[in-house]
């Protein structure tokens, strides 16, 4: 299963067992404050073995095709560290995890698992939004000496900022499935109306205004 057809059943996978909820027209408030009309916790998938193997395997070959020159997987705490073990085995790669804060105590590490310094490196991560909690990450990589070759998802809001960010930061970033292949499967499910596929176009495009006139 590759490309387009892999995008629409990932998008698929993630809106049956509810990982992902859209809302427009009651939207939900995202940490941020931002109001949102869609809902992500890709944290579910781990549960369910069909979806997550698909997932692992579609990164993995999205992985071999776009970043070949791959040493190394790291997992972004917590979300993504379950995900990284699959891929890391898929590949037979060596993984590390990025805490989301260094230790307290010790030496003060930030990175589990054996790194050895300019080992290309790529990052796990469920979630795009804007990018920033996973920079952080690759940031924190950097630090210890990891050569941060890019960043992989599950799925992507598809957000200006996020664009910008990587661009910011010289990161290049794929995703399995995206928020605009998802609203086009809801919608020739008949999950959302018309009108509602109108309006989370419209956050897209601009999510602090979308709910004005």
């Amino acid at each position: 299963m590759g490309g387009k057809h892999l995008m629409k059943q990932v998008a698929k996978d993630l809106l049956e067992i509810n990982a992902v909820t859209l809302s427009p027209n009651e939207p939900f408030t995202w940490a941020s404050g931002i109001k949102s009309p869609i809902y992500c916790d890709n944290r579910l998938t781990i549960s369910y073995p069909e979806i997550r193997t698909r997932i692992a395997k579609g990164i993995a070959d999205l992985i071999r095709e776009s970043f070949p020159e791959v040493e190394m997987i790291a997992g972004t705490a917590t979300a993504g560290i379950p995900h990284a073990a699959w891929i890391a085995q898929e590949l037979n790669l060596p993984m590390i995890y990025v805490r989301s804060k260094p230790k307290d105590h010790g030496r003060g590490k930030q990175i589990e698992g054996h790194l050895t310094v300019g080992q290309k490196t790529l990052l796990i991560d469920d979630l795009i939004s804007t990018g920033g909690s996973v920079l952080k990450a690759v940031a924190a990589a950097q630090k210890e000496g990891a050569d941060v070759i890019g960043v992989c998802g599950i799925f992507s809001y598809q957000l200006d900022a996020a664009d910008k960010n990587f661009a910011a930061a010289k990161i290049p970033f794929a995703t399995l499935t995206n928020y605009g292949e998802l609203i086009d499967v809801a919608a020739s499910d008949e999950q959302i109306t018309a009108s509602e596929k109108k309006l989370l176009k419209k956050w897209r495009q601009d999510p602090e205004n979308w709910l004005e006139d």
